[in-house]
């Protein structure tokens, strides 16, 4: 699960230029610039601890000289009260960098925890959990190393690197071919779609009912999406995968208002995989803090 280090850097540099900008006006008014402080950052909350190199790099950046001694690392389970690391160097350099440094934190926990916690109910299950591309803009790449380190998968990346065929692509492709016949906007839609992409790139399809997931079968792209069916419907349609002899061919993908409370009957269907929107897109934060500690 390494992080590129050029990607954190750059994202990091962003986030420190928009909360200090021309300067941190109350740190700088109050300090002087030879104060060396020791400071601790403390768990508030009990959860999955995630973005411990984020976070050094955030004080890195401010000032290169500060100690960063972290005491757990990445997808550590933590309790509150529990020292996450120590930080010592200019006073001044930890006060800039606290902020910024705690939301990364906070956020990336936020959503390991999630992630393993709904990966834990389905424990025992072929159905593995994945994410969405409900991510907060330009936060990508760090909330799917988040949904990694709490045990998840990562769908696509984004619209470059899978083909994901929505209900929108549908419509659209009906009107455009000026037809109504849903096995044949759907089979035209996946032949079409194969013509024109990379070899290597896989194809998946969204459908909404059971008849149109026979459908999309019939040209056996890499994954149809289930969309919004129930458990019940989603087991009939992983028997009518099994008759037609796709087992380890075509994959099944659920989606759509999947909860804590209704994931492992979706799980326990038989689908490989299982993807929430709500991973990233509807996360509470861990709370931590940073303490300056007083030196007499």
């Amino acid at each position: 699960m390494d992080l590129n280090k050029k990607k954190i850097d750059t994202i990091v540099r962003f986030a420190l230029k928009e909360d200090i900008w021309t300067g941190d006006i109350t740190t700088d008014s109050i300090l002087q610039d030879l104060l060396i402080a020791d400071a601790v950052i403390v768990s508030r909350q009990k959860g999955i601890v995630c973005g411990m190199d984020i976070i050094e790099s955030v004080f890195s950046c401010v000032d290169e000289d500060l100690k960063f001694r972290p005491q757990v690392k990445d997808g550590d389970r933590i309790e509150p009260e529990k020292e996450i690391a120590f930080i010592e160097g200019s006073a001044k350099a930890i006060l800039k960098a606290e902020r910024t440094a705690l939301n990364f934190l906070s956020l990336l926990s936020g959503i390991a925890t999630k992630t393993r916690k709904i990966d834990d109910l389905i424990q025992g299950a072929e159905g593995k959990v994945y994410d969405t591309r409900k991510t907060i803009p330009l936060f990508r790449y760090l909330e799917k190393y988040a949904v990694r380190v709490g045990g998840g998968a990562n769908h696509r990346q984004g619209l470059w690197d899978m083909v994901l065929i929505k209900d929108n692509h549908i419509r659209a492709f009906a009107m455009q071919q000026k037809e109504k016949d849903s096995r044949t906007i759907i089979k035209n839609l996946i032949k079409q779609t194969r013509a024109n992409i990379q070899k290597n790139i896989k194809i998946e399809i969204e459908v909404e009912t059971l008849k149109e997931c026979e459908y999309a079968m019939e040209e056996t792209p890499d994954i149809i999406m289930l969309d919004n069916m129930s458990p019940e419907i989603v087991k009939k349609a992983v028997m009518l995968r099994k008759e037609k002899g796709l087992e380890g061919k075509v994959f099944f993908e659920v989606s759509g208002g999947i909860t804590e409370e209704t994931v492992k009957k979706f799980a326990d269907t038989g689908v490989e995989r299982i993807s929430i929107g709500a991973l990233t897109n509807s996360i509470e934060s861990v709370d931590f803090s940073l303490e300056v500690i007083y030196r007499a």
